[in-house]
């Protein structure tokens, strides 16, 4: 590896997670350099692999979240997969698990007999509702956690239900989160030696990211409700249909933005509205702006839209699919998107390192590999014999 691989060369991750949240923390840490080590069942694997589409049976998301990361076919509940895996994570610097609490603890892996092994030890313990209360034995998914945060109850239409994501939301806020919090952990590391185990539910990052609902609450007794694409904040605020049928989204959480929208459409005078002051009391006036607005976008295409308002200062965004982000001029310019190859797929086209260092910026090394690919080799660099492997395969203990 090179200073270029990213500021965490050097560090080896061992990653016995799954489905979502876990395996992408270690695709962020594999991304800026970290040896990640994928620990997978010998026969049932990852779930991830059977997440999302595939290409003629190669799973694709695949390719990006175990991108950086060699695989390990090992069964951590059979005592002699146990004792290779206490083996392998006394060479590690973080290990990074999701399995329910208690059950490291009864396959006598538990993060403090593995630090008695390794007191430098970071040991990510990722769940749904942390590792005690009344819910920590509770099966705990990413829905559940956008459910209970708070997200859905505030999204959907005002008469509608409540409305939960598309995709892994809460999943993906609490790997992001938990990169952060392993990166802390080293530092913290480097200073005194010791490693610590971190207990991240899924609830809690999304229920930062919904906002201070309970803080509300708790002063005023007030609970918000949905508004659809408006916002209690400001406005005008929504999506806006074009008259070539696209979607356009603005927002005026600036003073100034707002000023700037309603001369562009044609309405100057609401600016000196007394109302029109502040975000929250414009909010007051939705109906009314969001007419505005809507009309004069309603009898525009969207890239005339997106020009007057650039010209103008606002803000302003197409609603995009995916088709259109690959086709943006700024995500290609700028590298958003990078292509990968697999083996299996060709190039890929993925999402480039989420942000960049420009000390040490990271970069993607190979593309997420086949179940096992790596086990021999890992094994081989832990000291276990020939001998000893071909006794765990006959056992479908490793693959």
């Amino acid at each position: 590896m090179t200073p270029s691989d990213g500021p965490l060369t050097g560090l080896r991750v061992v990653d016995a997670s799954t489905i979502l949240a876990g395996p992408l923390a270690c695709q962020i840490l594999g991304d800026f350099g970290a040896e990640v080590i994928k620990i997978e069942h010998p026969t049932a694997g990852d779930g991830m692999r059977g997440h999302g589409p595939s290409l003629d049976g190669t799973p694709i998301w695949w390719s990006e979240i175990s991108r950086n990361k060699r695989t390990v076919a090992l069964s951590l509940s059979e005592p002699a997969g146990a004792d290779v895996f206490r083996r392998l994570v006394a060479t590690a610097d973080v290990l990074v698990e999701n399995f329910r609490p208690g059950t490291l603890e009864r396959w006598g892996l538990s993060p403090d007999l593995l630090r008695e092994l390794n007191p430098g030890l970071v040991v990510a313990r990722i769940t749904g509702f942390g590792q005690a209360g009344p819910y920590a034995a509770r099966a705990g998914f990413g829905t559940l956690a956008e459910a209970m945060s708070g997200f859905a109850h505030l999204t959907g239409l005002e008469d509608g239900p409540p409305t939960l994501p598309a995709f892994g939301l809460a999943d993906s806020i609490a790997g992001i989160a938990a990169s952060s919090a392993i990166s802390m952990a080293l530092l913290h590391r480097e200073r005194t030696g010791q490693g610590q185990v971190i207990d991240l539910s899924l609830l809690e990052p999304i229920m930062t990211a919904v906002g201070p609902g309970p803080s509300v609450y708790g002063l005023t007794g007030q609970v918000g409700h949905r508004h659809g694409n408006r916002s209690t904040n400001n406005s005008p605020r929504n999506a806006y249909e074009t008259r070539d049928g696209h979607w356009v989204a603005i927002s005026t959480s600036a003073q100034a933005i707002a000023e700037r929208v309603l001369a562009l459409v044609g309405h100057p005078e609401v600016v000196d509205e007394p109302w029109f002051a502040s975000g929250h009391t414009r909010a007051q006036h939705a109906d009314l702006l969001d007419g505005y607005v809507g009309g004069w976008i309603g009898a525009r295409t969207r890239d005339e839209v997106v020009a007057a308002f650039t010209e103008a200062g606002a803000a302003v965004a197409p609603v995009y699919s995916a088709r259109d982000l690959v086709e943006d001029e700024h995500v290609r310019a700028t590298q958003m998107l990078t292509e990968v190859d697999d083996p299996a797929l060709g190039e890929v086209l993925q999402h480039n390192v989420m942000w960049r260092m420009s000390g040490t910026p990271g970069r993607i090394r190979f593309a997420g590999r086949p179940i096992g690919a790596d086990t021999d080799d890992v094994l081989d660099e832990l000291g276990v014999t020939a001998d000893e492997r071909d006794t765990l395969r006959s056992k479908e203990i490793i693959t």
